[in-house]
């Protein structure tokens, strides 16, 4: 039977699915999310309100199930989407991990974050930041991504916003 996860197990496993976005082992960060997993990046509605449902109100982002993560990497690294070339340079700052709610099952996790990137087709310099919300479940003693809140506080988005870029 597996612990409950612990705030410094919550740490290590978003440092390390930042680290494989940072540095584009896609694949690697792709085994991290469940088959049915959720990816999610809410809307605005107004200034304060973001949208609640992604299933009948806008999203930014809204991926049902693992496979169309898979697809969203293929893309972009086909060469057919205009995130795939040239790649961009990102690093992502994550603070203030808060364990929410874990037994030896299940846990939800929220931190902060802070992505700087560098569209080299632009040449230009981005910083993303907002709220993340994890939904994790153990299988096989391992922590998967069940849910992922991407909640994106920029006000203007001044460039494609993709996967690896929040």
């Amino acid at each position: 039977m597996t612990a409950p996860l612990s705030r410094n197990d919550a740490e290590e496993f978003l440092y390390t699915e930042a680290l494989l976005l940072d540095e584009s082992r896609w694949e690697e960060w792709l085994e991290l999310y469940l088959p049915d997993s959720v990816f999610w990046v809410p809307a605005w509605r107004d200034e304060t309100t973001p949208t609640q449902d992604p299933e009948s109100e806008l999203s930014l982002i809204f991926y049902r199930g693992r496979r169309n993560l898979e697809d969203r990497v293929w893309r972009a690294r086909s060469g057919m989407s205009v995130a795939s070339t040239p790649p961009s340079r990102v690093v992502h700052a994550i603070t203030n991990v808060l364990v929410e709610r874990a037994d030896s099952s299940e846990a939800v996790i929220s931190s902060c974050f802070t992505v700087h990137l560098y569209d080299r087709r632009s040449d230009r310099t981005h910083v993303f930041f907002g709220r993340y919300q994890h939904a994790l479940q153990c299988v096989d003693e391992a922590w998967r991504i069940a849910r992922k809140k991407i909640l994106l506080l920029n006000d203007v988005i001044p460039t494609v916003v993709d996967f690896y870029s929040i």
